[in-house]
C-alpha cells in the first residue's frame, strides 16, 4: 500500500457483480469480496446467505486516490445497481443483498449523503433511495473461491445471465475510466 491508497466499502447486491465492475476501473488497485454490517463474528457465506447474520455482501475497494477519487467510486456505485430496492437486486433477495455504503470517516459520509440527495433529486428513480449509510465497523473477507469470481467463472450461467449484461452496460457508460488491460 502506498501513501495514496485508500479504501471504500460498498454493498450493491451480489458481491460477484460489484467486484466485476470495480476490478475494471483505472485507479482501483484491488477488490475483495466480504461481509459487513452484521452481528456475527467471522461469518461464512453459508451463514450470510441465511439472512440471519445481519451482514450484507460487500466489497472492499483499494484505490489510488491520485488516479480516482471517492466521489467517482460513489457515482459508479449508484449507477450500477438499483439503490431503490430494499433487500434485493434482481432475483437476489434478502438482507444480505441490500444496498449499503460503509464509510470510514466524516468526509466520506458527507460525500455519500450529498451524492444521494442530488441523485434522488435528479429523478433518476421515482422510488426513494434506500441505500444504508453506516460507519464501517468490521469487514470480514469472504472465502477464497469468491475472489475474482466473475473473471474465473464468466461462462457459468449466473455470470452469463446476470453479471455479463451489468459489466457490458458499465463498460459502455464508463469506457474512459477502464483499465487498459484487466
Amino acid at each position: 500500500m502506498n501513501n495514496t491508497s485508500k479504501f471504500a466499502y460498498f454493498a450493491g447486491g451480489c458481491f460477484w457483480c460489484t467486484e466485476a465492475i470495480y476490478l475494471r476501473i483505472n485507479g482501483v488497485i484491488n477488490v475483495l469480496p466480504g461481509y459487513c454490517g452484521g452481528n456475527t463474528a467471522k461469518p461464512t457465506y453459508d451463514e450470510v446467505c441465511t439472512g440471519n447474520t445481519g451482514h450484507t455482501e460487500t466489497i472492499k475497494i483499494e484505490y489510488d486516490s491520485e488516479i480516482i477519487d471517492y466521489y467517482t467510486l460513489v457515482d459508479i456505485f449508484f449507477n450500477t445497481h438499483d439503490p431503490t430496492t430494499l433487500n434485493r437486486q434482481g432475483n437476489d433477495i434478502g438482507t444480505q443483498y441490500r444496498s449499503a455504503i460503509f464509510y470510514g470517516n466524516d468526509q466520506e459520509k458527507q460525500i455519500v449523503l450529498d451524492y444521494m440527495d442530488d441523485f434522488q433529486k435528479s429523478i433518476k428513480f421515482i422510488n426513494k433511495v434506500v441505500t444504508e449509510v453506516k460507519m464501517l465497523d468490521v469487514f470480514y473477507e469472504a472465502e477464497d473461491y469468491h475472489k475474482n469470481y466473475y473473471n474465473m467463472n464468466n461462462n457459468a450461467s449466473y455470470c452469463s445471465f446476470v453479471i455479463t449484461p451489468k459489466v457490458s452496460k458499465f463498460m459502455e457508460r464508463y469506457k474512459e475510466m477502464l483499465k487498459k488491460i484487466i
